[in-house]
């Protein structure tokens, strides 16, 4: 059996990451919501630190997808860019609130051609990530073809929505307000939230995973809370020994109509 490698330091979250823009965020609580904080302090999670919570990244050719997530999980940004084939994913281990969590990130090509290939990954996404690049406005456009294509395969009421702007280094402060201002539309009639990034610089790109890591694990417990009613783990269900035997009063309960 093989045994995962510890947690790094620097993924360690221990408050509700703040969202990037108030005009659209998913969750405007500044903090956890208190029956998940009081889960985690129990140890109340049920099997979310066991499982594997997948993110899939979408939008168009070359808008900076897999240089968004290399930046996350291996902090190098590579110029000499090469588009992705089908599909790639990386894992990326976090600690929140105490409970270890686990993020599955898909990086989907953005090629036409390589799209049916794509498609087939999209489904039980707990995160959709819409990428476009803020210095092509066709790419904001695209944006929601992106996003109806990935709902098709996924549950719209259960799924979590971002809206990312790459390339932002591309920007003058003038270019990106103007753009800012389309991106904040596109995002409030998608229901996602929105958020900037540079890949080359790393502005924004680990406190935009740290959310997507917390909005996705929030949701996740509580889900597990309202399935199951989450036991601490290891704790033994008692049966005692006077309580009535459930195969006896099953015969006594049995219809007598072919006897």
């Amino acid at each position: 059996m093989s045994v995962l490698p510890p947690v790094r330091r620097d993924r360690i979250v221990g408050e509700l990451p703040q969202c990037f823009t108030k005009e659209a965020c998913l969750h405007t609580r500044d903090s956890f919501h208190h029956t998940v904080s009081s889960a985690c302090k129990q140890q109340r999670t049920g099997t979310v630190g066991f499982k594997i919570s997948k993110v899939i990244v979408v939008g168009d050719l070359s808008v900076g997808k897999t240089c968004l997530i290399n930046r996350f999980c291996k902090d190098t940004f590579d110029k000499n860019y090469k588009a992705t084939i089908g599909v790639d994913f990386e894992m990326e281990r976090f600690e929140i609130l105490g409970v270890p969590f686990s993020l599955q990130l898909w990086d989907t090509a953005g090629q036409e051609r390589f799209k049916c290939i794509a498609s087939t990954y999209y489904r039980g996404a707990q995160a959709i990530v819409i990428t476009f690049d803020l210095s092509d406005i066709s790419s904001l456009e695209h944006s929601k073809q992106w996003l109806r294509d990935a709902l098709k395969e996924n549950d719209p009421s259960s799924v979590l929505l971002f809206l990312v702007g790459s390339k932002k280094d591309l920007c003058s402060s003038s270019e990106y307000a103007l753009m800012e201002k389309d991106a904040l539309r596109v995002a409030k009639e998608m229901q996602a939230e929105y958020w900037s990034v540079s890949s080359l610089t790393g502005e924004n790109v680990k406190e935009f995973f740290f959310r997507i890591a917390s909005l996705t694990f929030e949701s996740s417990v509580l889900a597990e809370l309202e399935k199951t009613n989450a036991r601490k783990i290891g704790e033994v269900v008692r049966i005692n020994s006077n309580d009535t035997n459930l195969f006896q009063m099953s015969k006594k309960n049995k219809s007598k109509c072919c006897q």
